[in-house]
């Protein structure tokens, strides 16, 4: 397999979304307790790096193995999917899925025996979201609540594990302590999840004849439309109120001046839901989002 292809058939580019909330709550950690461990850290990039590509691979084969085999999805068999597009073989496309999930596990694995428990059962359920995320009789990302744990997985728990890692022999999980770190890490929470929303806008029609009944199926493009624009305020107050608790730097307010170009792209999309045009409009609001935050959350440890 070519490296382009590789990198095509493991969507490299999305690894943002797990990269951010990574160093976000890597930031997080230094600001509210104030030590790395920069080690098990790196680790933990690796790991959590080669199974978000492990995921997307696991996404585009079986997408490719349910879809039916009928008229209506020649398009999306034979110019849509990377699999068939670039006709990788099924042995291949399962031994890259199950070789980056096992390295991956590999590396999760050991970091358990130096980090503890808790550490393995954020694991199980992240391992559980990549898997069922495209796999399994009822794949989640064929449902009503991708968005939700898309979100939830890479915008919360990455953000979580990223503060664990750090901070594991010092301070012990607590409700208050997890909710905090819920709250401020609310703005790539809904940034993400707006990701994967525009994708099932975009394929509404597509995800339908293909079988897949995701929330635009019960809810309908308006309101989901509308639930994306405000998400991302949802995202703001969440920022707001982590300041207001003190587990951000103040700082991280001018994270705020994001809401230019994010309502700029959001208002583009609101007018035009295509793929090809207009889904690049809630990645580059993810990116624009999680990116200042890194910047003035860093200027607010500078300046503490």
């Amino acid at each position: 397999m070519k490296p382009k292809v590789f990198l095509e058939f493991v969507e490299i580019k999305s690894l943002i979304a797990s990269v951010l909330p990574f160093v976000l709550g890597s930031l997080y950690a230094v600001y509210n307790y104030h030590q790395l461990h920069l080690g098990y850290l790196l680790l933990f990039f690796i790991a959590s790096s080669l199974f978000h590509m492990a995921t997307n691979a696991n996404d585009n084969y079986q997408d490719f193995i349910h879809a039916p085999r009928n008229h209506d999805n020649q398009e999306f068999l034979e110019e849509t999917n990377v699999v068939g597009v670039n006709q990788i073989s099924i042995s291949q496309a399962r031994l890259l899925t199950f070789g980056l999930a096992g390295v991956s596990l590999v590396i999760g694995l050991w970091l358990v025996t130096k980090t503890g428990l808790p550490l393995l059962w954020m694991g199980i359920y992240s391992y559980a979201v990549g898997y069922f995320y495209a796999g399994g009789p009822k794949p989640i990302s064929s449902g009503p609540f991708g968005e939700f744990f898309s979100g939830f997985t890479m915008g919360f728990m990455i953000f979580w594990i990223s503060v664990y890692i750090n901070t594991f022999d010092r301070v012990p999980i607590t409700w208050q302590n997890t909710g905090e770190v819920l709250i401020a890490s609310g703005l790539a929470i809904f940034a993400i999840a707006n990701i994967m929303l525009a994708n099932n806008i975009c394929d509404m029609d597509e995800d339908i004849a293909l079988g897949r009944h995701t929330i635009l199926y019960y809810l309908g493009k308006p309101v989901m439309l509308q639930v994306f624009a405000w998400s991302y305020i949802a995202g703001y107050v969440c920022l707001m109120v982590a300041v207001w608790l003190g587990v951000l730097p103040k700082f991280s307010l001018l994270t705020l001046i994001s809401v230019i170009p994010v309502l700029k792209n959001t208002h583009l999309f609101l007018q035009k839901q295509v793929k090809r045009e207009t889904f690049i409009l809630a990645i580059k609001n993810a990116t624009i989002i999680c990116l200042s935050f890194i910047v003035f959350m860093g200027l607010g440890l500078v300046f503490h």
